[in-house]
């Protein structure tokens, strides 16, 4: 795979957890009966929060995926920081599952959300320093 090719697997593979997050927010909507907020539902609540945190995060970690490709970096670089932000935000979407949303995948979920954007970021300065 070409390095961008390895950037499309990563954007088209977020892309489906997107659309996951947003079916997940849709099914319980008609289960509740709510349409607009979250009508006091806490499933409700965590799976509209766990949704707009992805949609917070997401466009920093797949821009950070293009510019690393774009500096001619290592294909195994992009498959980490891929990887390992998608493992992470479906970690953190599960966690917010849990009974008060403190499951233990939302706070690894967040944490490997976190190192992955730092590593982005200092493998970047990296490439550019180099």
């Amino acid at each position: 795979m070409t390095l961008f090719e390895i950037v499309a697997l990563y954007v088209a593979l977020n892309s489906l957890l997107l659309l996951f997050l947003s079916y997940r927010v849709g099914q319980m909507r008609m289960k509740a009966k709510v349409s607009l907020g979250d009508g006091g539902n806490n499933q409700l609540q965590a799976r509209i929060s766990a949704h707009g945190n992805y949609t917070e995060y997401a466009p920093m970690a797949l821009i950070g995926l293009f510019i690393i490709a774009s500096l001619g970096a290592a294909p195994i670089a992009l498959h980490i920081f891929g990887a390992g932000f998608l493992i992470a935000r479906a970690l953190h979407a599960s966690g917010m599952e849990g009974k008060n949303a403190i499951g233990k995948g939302r706070m690894i979920g967040m944490l490997g959300t976190i190192a992955t954007l730092i590593g982005q970021a200092g493998y970047i300065l990296f490439l550019i320093i180099t």
